[in-house]
């Protein structure tokens, strides 16, 4: 592996525990009540108050949640790197999968953090603001992404776990704490700071952790490297 193959992985590497920390911040932020599918006028007519009162709030958290997307999907290519041999057709299902849910949960969190501080604030009556939200979130479009979004998300963790379990790559406990925490932090919602960072807490250390290993794997694969260009015959 040349320099800039190293210099790559490494990249990569820093995107899992930027992936962590966004998705705390994006959840411990969210204004408690919020981070739910607006289906009826009951509950659109339950969150716009919150929302009117934390707009500042879920702009940063609904913005926090897209980048955090977007670092989540790298981080399954970055954690396929570390795949050889047995599991490496399943890493890379796993990364299209997590791709296709990351991509989808990015359109879709638009509507439930973005959307519903813009209609909290926009200039009309709660009843209008309402009949939006529910008009938005029972469309088509909420439909298919929303639908994409779950079976990608749920079903890349698990993936991703069974290839890093097969290929023995990493220690079989942090594939399993990889798996675990992770669909365990795609079913935290807005319930506080502090029990955000409780239940996240097994993702944030299987992501830490799978990013130290992808870093000394890329040191590894350079220093073995060496002895082989050493070892070219030079040609006269």
């Amino acid at each position: 592996m040349d320099n800039t193959a190293r210099m790559r992985q490494r990249i990569l590497a820093l995107f899992l525990p930027l992936a962590a920390v966004l998705y705390v911040s994006a959840e411990a932020l969210d204004p408690k009540g919020t981070d739910k599918v607006v289906s009826t006028t009951a509950d659109a007519l339950k969150e716009l108050p919150i929302a009117a009162a934390h707009p500042v709030q879920l702009y940063i958290s609904g913005s926090l949640s897209l980048l955090a997307l977007g670092a989540l999907a790298v981080s399954f290519g970055a954690i396929a790197t570390l795949v050889r041999g047995r599991g490496s057709t399943i890493a890379t299902v796993a990364v299209l999968f997590g791709a296709l849910g990351a991509f989808c949960g990015a359109l879709v969190n638009v509507l439930v953090g973005v959307n519903i501080a813009a209609a909290a604030t926009a200039h009309m009556t709660a009843d209008a603001a309402a009949r939006f939200l529910v008009t938005s979130f029972n469309s088509g479009f909420e439909q298919v992404f929303s639908g994409l979004y779950f079976v990608g998300i749920f079903a890349a963790p698990i993936l991703m776990g069974i290839a890093l379990w097969r290929s023995r790559s990493v220690p079989r406990w942090l594939a399993v704490l990889f798996a675990i925490g992770l669909e365990l932090a795609q079913q935290v919602s807005s319930a506080g700071p502090v029990l955000v960072m409780v239940l996240m807490l097994p993702f944030v250390v299987a992501m830490f952790l799978l990013a130290a290993r992808t870093w000394q794997a890329a040191a590894q694969a350079g220093s073995n490297s060496e002895p082989a260009k050493a070892a070219m015959p030079v040609r006269a």
